[in-house]
């Protein structure tokens, strides 16, 4: 079955953001190096960091990477795909466009809840979390959880694995057996496709200019808050790199071993430019310091 397009024109998008202008290109060199080179103790190794930023000012986007098809967990960040799958579903008439499934989705992008992700995961895939099940039918199982992954496939998104529920304390149960029978056994993203969602969200091209907006409206950060959560996705991610009058909008994710941010930031004058930045390492997942340090070096020196 062909699967209906995500955006208005979303394969158009493929050859600008393989382009990678010089100017920019060093923008994100020099910000890595530096940024590595401040970060030494513990070192912040260069298979440690991955980054992509995609210039909107212009007419068309300018994009360049460090590391940007390199296939890393993402932890929370997933949750952005689901919500994006969820309403092309919605907009088809495949999925009731119900409160309660809006309060799900809601508290999955602005409070990134892991029970709340569960609930829109079996919404969209038509999948429930159980006991284990029989060889064939923990088959069919797969293969109805996979349609998020198949989906942006079919468009393009060629590092996006979004098979797995985000756990807390699991997975248990047919969740755990399927890891083992049907690997990987993590989700996976690149920063280039992050980059990518983030970028149709703010063209209004992720399923239409509405739906893209109310994704946006749940990612809605305020960076200047006085937050006593210091992890909160208001301040504890790229939100220290923006001065007064810029906007923020992001999915942060963080585990034990990694700390990720997809931002949109808004610059005072209303331009738009996007930084996704993922970090590895047990080392590095609480230093709240190392995203932000990222960002402040690419906006500081934009093109």
């Amino acid at each position: 079955m062909k699967l209906p397009a995500l955006g208005l024109a979303a394969a158009l998008l493929v050859p600008a953001m393989a382009t990678e202008p010089a100017a920019l290109q060093a923008v994100v060199d020099r910000a890595v190096a530096d940024t590595r080179a401040e970060f030494t103790a513990p070192e912040l190794k260069a298979d440690q960091l991955a980054v992509t930023v995609v210039d909107l000012r212009g007419a068309t986007p300018v994009h360049a990477s460090y590391r940007g098809d390199a296939r890393i967990y993402p932890a929370s960040v997933i949750k952005l795909f689901f919500a994006a799958y969820a309403h092309r579903r919605m907009e088809d008439g495949q999925l009731a466009d119900t409160p309660e499934l809006r309060r799900g989705m809601r508290d999955m992008i602005v409070d990134s809840y892991n029970e709340a992700t569960s609930y829109v995961v079996d919404a969209i895939t038509g999948t429930t979390s159980g006991p284990e099940l029989p060889p064939d039918e923990l088959a069919e199982w797969n293969a109805r959880r996979g349609i998020v992954t198949r989906y942006f496939a079919d468009h393009g998104y060629a590092n996006v694995y979004a098979q797995r529920k985000p756990w807390g304390e699991g997975p248990y149960g047919r969740e755990k057996q399927d890891m083992e029978a049907h690997p990987p056994a993590r989700n996976y993203l690149s920063t280039d496709d992050t980059a990518r969602l983030l970028v149709e969200l703010a063209q209004g091209r992720c399923v239409s200019p509405a739906r893209s907006a109310q994704i946006l409206e749940l990612m809605r950060r305020d960076p200047f808050k006085h937050s006593d959560d210091l992890d909160s996705q208001d301040v504890g991610f790229t939100g220290p790199a923006l001065s007064p009058g810029m906007k923020l909008w992001a999915k942060a994710g963080w585990v034990s071993w990694a700390r990720h941010d997809a931002a949109l930031i808004e610059l005072p004058d209303g331009g738009r430019v996007v930084i996704v930045t993922f970090t590895d390492g047990r080392e590095h997942a609480n230093n709240r310091k190392i995203i932000a340090a990222v960002a402040r070096r690419v906006l500081g020196n934009l093109p």
